[in-house]
This record gives C-alpha cells, sequence and structure tokens, in this order.
C-alpha cells in the first residue's frame, strides 16, 4: 500500500499505456469489485477528435453557475495531475489520489493474476474517478472521453445526454483509416434510449454517427439543424460573441473568452447538451447563470495570451484537425501581424502534414523543436525541414529567447503542438 502522494502516483505512471486486449472486460470487472460506482452517479459523456476539454469546461461553468457542484474527468492534465478528477474546477486533493489509488491497487494486483490481465494507467486513474464520484462528492459528473469511445474505459457509464464534439484524422493507428471508421469508434459513447448532441463533423462521419443513434434508438441533435449560432464577432476584449438557438431557448449576444471560432462551436455544443440535461433531469437552468458561466469558463492552453509585452499565445494545436482551426483562427484575427511559431508535437501525429499546413501561413516564421518527453518528436526526426527555411533549435527555452531578441513589438509568439508541449511551456513561463 502507498504511504505517500508519489509513492501512488510512482504507481500509476507506471502502469502500461494500452492494456494486451482492448475492451472495457478490465473495467467492468474492477467496478463489480468495487460495487459499482458508475451507477450512483449522474453524468455527461462527452467524446469527439477535438474540443472535448474546452466543451467540458464550458458544462461545468454552466452547471457551477447555477448552483450544481459539477465533477469532471479530464485529460490530458496541464499543471497538475489531480486536475484530470476535480470538482468544481479545484483538483482534489494528494490525499485523495493517495487514498483512491490504494483502493484500486490491490484489484490491480489481483486483475493480474487473471487471464484479462492488469489494468491500464488510464483504467486505473478512471476506476479511481467513478470510485470517487460514486462516493457522492458531485450532483453531476462530466466525463471526457480518453480515446476513440466504443472501447475507451470510461464506455461503461450510461449518461443522462451523450455529446460527439468533431469528428477528424487523429489516432488512426488506434482508430481507424478514415472518418468514418473513427466516427463509429466516437459513436460507440451512444447508449440505448440516451439522446445525443452532435457537434460540426463531416458529412462522411455524420451518417455513421446517424446510424448509431438509430439502432440505439436514440434522439439525436444536429449542429446547424436542431441548434445554431448567428451574428458571430470576435472581441477587442479577447473573446467571442454569438447568439444561440434552438427550439426552446434563444440567447442574444452570449460572450465567451476563449478565442476562435472552434471555440463557439463548442460552446454551442455544451448549450445543446444542457438543454437535453435539463429535459431529461427537471433542472431549471437561469439564462442569467448561463451567460455567467459561458463567460467565466476558462481553459488552459487554447488561446490562451499569458503574455501582452511580448503578446505570447499558447495554443495546444495537436493534431490536423486542431491545426486547421488554428491557421483559421491566426487568419481571422492576426493576419496584420508577424508571428514567431514554436512547433513542438508528439512522433505519432502526421508531423509533415501539420507542418506544411503550418507553412502556409503568410508572415509566419516558423521553429520546430522538442521538449521533454519519451514519445515526443527528437530534433533529428525534425532537421530535414531545416531545408525550406524553418529553423530547428533542440531546446525550446533557446527559441523563445532568441525570437524574443530578435522580434519586433507588434509581433505575436505562438506556442503550440502538443499539449504535453503545452504543459510544459506553462509551467516554466506562468509562475
Amino acid at each position: 500500500m502507498f504511504k505517500t502522494y508519489e509513492e501512488a502516483l510512482n504507481w500509476i505512471h507506471g502502469r502500461k499505456i494500452f492494456g494486451m486486449k482492448p475492451g472495457l472486460k478490465r473495467m467492468e470487472w474492477m467496478l463489480k469489485k468495487l460495487g459499482s460506482p458508475q451507477e450512483k452517479i449522474k453524468a455527461i459523456h462527452v467524446a469527439g477528435t477535438n474540443g472535448k476539454g474546452s466543451t467540458v469546461t464550458f458544462l461545468r461553468n454552466i452547471l457551477e453557475a447555477n448552483g450544481k457542484i459539477v465533477g469532471t474527468f479530464t485529460s490530458p492534465y496541464i499543471e497538475t495531475f489531480n486536475e484530470r478528477i476535480s470538482v468544481n474546477g479545484e483538483p482534489i486533493s494528494d490525499e485523495e489520489i493517495t487514498r483512491l489509488a490504494n483502493i484500486v491497487y490491490p484489484l490491480a494486483l489481483e486483475l493480474e493474476e487473471t487471464e484479462l490481465d492488469g489494468p491500464t494507467e488510464f483504467e486505473v486513474i478512471t476506476a479511481m474517478m467513478f470510485t470517487y464520484f460514486g462516493e457522492g462528492h458531485a450532483d453531476i459528473v462530466v466525463i471526457e472521453v480518453g480515446l476513440g469511445g466504443l472501447l475507451d474505459s470510461t464506455n461503461v457509464i450510461t449518461p443522462v445526454v451523450s455529446a460527439i464534439t468533431t469528428i477528424g484524422l487523429d489516432h488512426m493507428q488506434v482508430l481507424g483509416e478514415s472518418l468514418a471508421e473513427i466516427a463509429f469508434q466516437k459513436a460507440g459513447i451512444i447508449k440505448p434510449n440516451v439522446p445525443v448532441v452532435v457537434g460540426k463533423v463531416p458529412q462522411e462521419a455524420l451518417q455513421v454517427i446517424q446510424q448509431v443513434a438509430k439502432t440505439n434508438h436514440s434522439v439525436i441533435k444536429l449542429f446547424g439543424e436542431d441548434y445554431w449560432a448567428s451574428n458571430y464577432q470576435t472581441l477587442p476584449t479577447w473573446g467571442e460573441q454569438f447568439t444561440f438557438e434552438d427550439d426552446s431557448i434563444y440567447l442574444n449576444q452570449v460572450q465567451i473568452k476563449m478565442l476562435g471560432h472552434h471555440q463557439v462551436e463548442n460552446a454551442m455544443v455544451a448549450l445543446e447538451t444542457i438543454q437535453i440535461y435539463c429535459q431529461e433531469t427537471g433542472l431549471e437552468l437561469s439564462h442569467e447563470a448561463i451567460r455567467r458561466g459561458l463567460k467565466r469558463a476558462f481553459w488552459p492552453g487554447r488561446m490562451e495570451k499569458i503574455s501582452s509585452t511580448p503578446m505570447i499565445i499558447l495554443d495546444g494545436a495537436h493534431n490536423e484537425p486542431a491545426i486547421r482551426r488554428l491557421i483559421e483562427t491566426i487568419n481571422a484575427d492576426f493576419k496584420q501581424q508577424e508571428i514567431h511559431l514554436i512547433f513542438a508535437v508528439l512522433q505519432d501525429k502526421a508531423v509533415s502534414k501539420m507542418i506544411s499546413l503550418l507553412e502556409e501561413l503568410p508572415n509566419c516564421h516558423i521553429t520546430l523543436t522538442s521538449f521533454d518527453n519519451p514519445r515526443a518528436a527528437k530534433v533529428e526526426e525534425l532537421e530535414s525541414y531545416g531545408l525550406s527555411g524553418i529553423t530547428i533549435k533542440e531546446y525550446w527555452q533557446e527559441a523563445l529567447a532568441d525570437i524574443i531578441q530578435e522580434m519586433d513589438e507588434h509581433d505575436i509568439i505562438l506556442i503550440t503542438g502538443s499539449l504535453y508541449f503545452i504543459s510544459e511551456v506553462r509551467e516554466l513561463l506562468i509562475k
């Protein structure tokens, strides 16, 4: 058993990342031993290629503004491991992590002796989360899928409502090579007779999701058909304004402080999901509280301005779809300025495609670098891109120092790529 937080964390991180046998049998085995805590919570389940974290934070803030105690389960973490399991945005304590690890640990040892094999790191954390919220620490729990949906460890829950934010090409070695295959995995969170809200997704993916919803007799609410937005406007104070509407609500000129058209889309998914949740549970929402919650919502590392002089922005554009949305935001809001872009990514991503997309940006000076993670793309792997006028630096700190020396006062530094990279940067730059 673990006497300290460090011991517990070392054990958790020492677990395998992926199980030998994919599926939910290990989770079901552990949760049965734990007394099925997942059946004791009211949940909202959120899947999608990108936008999950932002959608979760919009949901949390709206519900919290309406007086609810809201649990969240998110990944990866940006500042501390504990934030993966949070209540009203506050990570649970080191002592709670240690206590929960000690509950799951003997089960993990017992499971290793079965044909199912031992649990993965994510399965351990998920079991800890269900244990904690099954004890009654929150009124509502918003659960972010780890990877995919169908076979994800969180998919043992039957939520009040499900949401699928976006579908794009990512984790293709696990989820499939096409949008349709990936959509089928994401749509795996749709449960029989449980409504699902779908964000802005390509038609190829939408057809798959609609079929899965039909098979499950699940009511489906579609972006642009069942709920929509108008009067988009980027605010000079950093954020967006829009009008939201569906069959039962009209919210004029609501504001969010997260920048980018994609964040408006995430907020819309959250708003429609909340509407469904209220219809299913009888919860009454105040329009004023909805506005307050949306405006308060903040998710680190998403077009986050951490300095004004010089202007430094962090954005975890960690895959090809996210890079496309980043480029869209830059072209909409920063096309008049010189951009000094520092980029580091995991080696299993579509690195070449992501870099080629960034190269299309006008007034953009790209520096490729690496960071302290065994899965990070190493400088040696990036050196070939230096031939096209891109700068290569072994350490991002050196790249940042050089850019600050050379840049004009009106220029922008944009640090982007892996969320693990953004976490490392934030830890050093935000004290």
